[in-house]
């Protein structure tokens, strides 16, 4: 399961910027949503009400007229609380949550034993803000581990995650993707997001015996779609 996991997170002001766009309008004229704060904060643009503009004739526009587009929704979010426990119906697993750092090698560190997942304690918690990261064994020691079957998810599929703050976080499966630990995709994975994601990492592809590792990671990118 091991790949290259950054050494600290991003600032959480740097990832939501990221996050904010600026747009132009058909006129050309600029459309600003979003400036940086002095201190660092993100200053957004007041919203306006949303018109038709396939129904209005072209409006003239004075020199030095600046038009200010709507700005999106804030994305939901939850405040920081670590998760504790998880549960993905569709294959019927549950487990409990204990915490991963670096390994010496600059790696991800993974669960000790079959049943336990771990969450990369330098990524978001579960419901904030950006890709909180879980990982979790395909097999350990000739038993199937919680993420045995994670590669049969579908889109759609629920993955639940309880929070040490007593409420539980659910995410809704956006795509799963395969790819060799040589191409380990770690900008999409632990990269800034505009909302609240998770990220489950386990082991796929062919078992290389010499190694004692599989050639492949399976990743299941997934956004918040309720808490409760």
């Amino acid at each position: 399961m091991r790949h290259r996991a950054p050494a600290a997170p991003r600032p959480r002001a740097a990832r939501a910027w990221t996050g904010a766009a600026v747009l132009c309008s058909a006129l050309g004229v600029i459309a600003v949503c979003a400036l940086p704060g002095g201190n660092g904060s993100v200053a957004v643009a007041s919203s306006l009400s949303t018109v038709d503009t396939e129904a209005l004739e072209p409006l003239p526009i004075r020199a030095g007229q600046r038009v200010v587009v709507p700005a999106p929704a804030p994305a939901v979010t939850l405040p920081r609380s670590e998760p504790v426990g998880i549960a993905i119906p569709a294959l019927g697993v549950t487990a409990r949550v204990v915490q991963l750092g670096l390994a010496d090698d600059g790696s991800m560190e993974v669960p000790t034993g079959a049943r336990p997942v771990g969450w990369f304690d330098q990524s978001p918690t579960p419901g904030e803000l950006g890709p909180a990261v879980l990982a979790g064994h395909v097999d350990w020691d000739g038993q199937p581990g919680t993420f045995h079957g994670l590669r049969t998810l579908q889109a759609g599929d629920q993955v639940l995650v309880d929070r040490a703050d007593g409420s539980t976080a659910t995410f809704g499966v956006d795509r799963v993707a395969e790819y060799a630990k040589d191409e380990f995709p770690a900008g999409s994975v632990y990269g800034d997001i505009p909302g609240a994601g998770l990220r489950l990492i386990t082991c796929g592809g062919d078992f290389d015996a010499d190694e004692a590792s599989y050639l492949d990671n399976i990743v299941v990118y997934a956004s918040l779609s309720g808490a409760g």
